[in-house]
């Protein structure tokens, strides 16, 4: 399998590519990854340096990439954080360039903006323009809870609500939709939830929540369930070996005490996960 990811980069700790490029590499992806953006570290830290990348470099990236031939060998692409408002443009065409390369190819869009503790924290334009113009032509979306609120208009909370938000989103465009970070107010305390769905239903699966900051897991989320969900076409299945992953690192993260995730230590866990917790279909 061969996936376009077009994300942020830090040298300093894990975010963007730089923390959903390992491990999809460990579960056998091939990746070829472009930068928005090429930062000293992520912007949790509140100062960093490096450039936002101009969105002609980037396509003039992702062009040099076209003329090796590769576009029709690629299975899917993956967007993320895009940095300036021009990358939206970027990633459409390249999608559009991939699928007529490949028309079997997949376009996954991790709508990156906010969640519900800190607001939104990308460019003002960035998500009027990943609600209007990016996320009808994805195929896969994965936002969290927030980012599913603003895409539709709505405040999903509950499990029905988070569903009918899911179903205007994919009324949009895209056929499948991966929930995370979904709290409903009547889940079990000291636990959360992601939620996927698609044509065939709907699943969701619970694990403990664990009381930390953890920037760039949404990146390792929505690399994993789009590599799982690429290769089976299988939701429940995805989302089952997504939330063990994931789990596993943030895991093994908070009981170091890092403020980094521990990407490569956690390694086993993307190669073998548990699978130690139950998906429910909800649809």
């Amino acid at each position: 399998m061969k996936i376009l990811s077009i994300q942020s980069a830090v040298a300093y700790g894990h975010a963007g590519n730089s923390a959903a490029v390992f491990p999809m590499q460990r579960i056998g992806v091939e990746v070829l990854p472009v930068y928005t953006v090429n930062f000293s570290n992520h912007t949790g830290y509140g100062a960093w340096r490096g450039p936002v990348m101009d969105p002609k470099d980037v396509a003039d990236v992702i062009t040099g990439v076209e003329e090796r031939g590769a576009f029709g060998e690629l299975d899917a692409v993956l967007s993320g954080y895009q940095g300036s408002e021009g990358i939206a443009d970027v990633i459409i065409d390249a999608v559009a360039r991939v699928k007529a390369a490949n028309p079997a190819a997949v376009y996954s869009c991790d709508p990156v903006m906010g969640n519900s503790k800190s607001g939104c924290f990308v460019a003002p334009a960035i998500p009027d323009l990943l609600r209007d113009k990016v996320v009808p032509v994805a195929d896969i979306i994965t936002p969290n809870q927030f980012e599913l609120g603003f895409l539709t208009g709505t405040e999903p909370d509950t499990i029905e609500s988070t569903l009918d938000s899911a179903d205007l989103a994919r009324a949009m465009g895209p056929r499948t939709v991966l929930v995370t970070s979904v709290e409903r107010p009547d889940r079990e305390d000291g636990t959360i939830e992601m939620m996927a769905i698609d044509d065939e239903g709907a699943w969701i699966v619970q694990t403990p929540y664990l009381p930390m900051k953890a920037n760039g897991s949404g990146d390792v989320t929505a690399a994993l369930f789009t590599s799982h969900y690429v290769r089976t076409r299988d939701a429940a299945d995805a989302l089952a070996r997504t939330a063990s992953s994931v789990f596993g690192l943030l895991e093994q993260t908070f009981a170091a005490g890092s403020k980094e995730l521990l990407l490569v230590e956690a390694q086993e866990h993307y190669a073998n996960p548990r699978r130690e917790f139950e998906v429910r279909r909800v649809r």
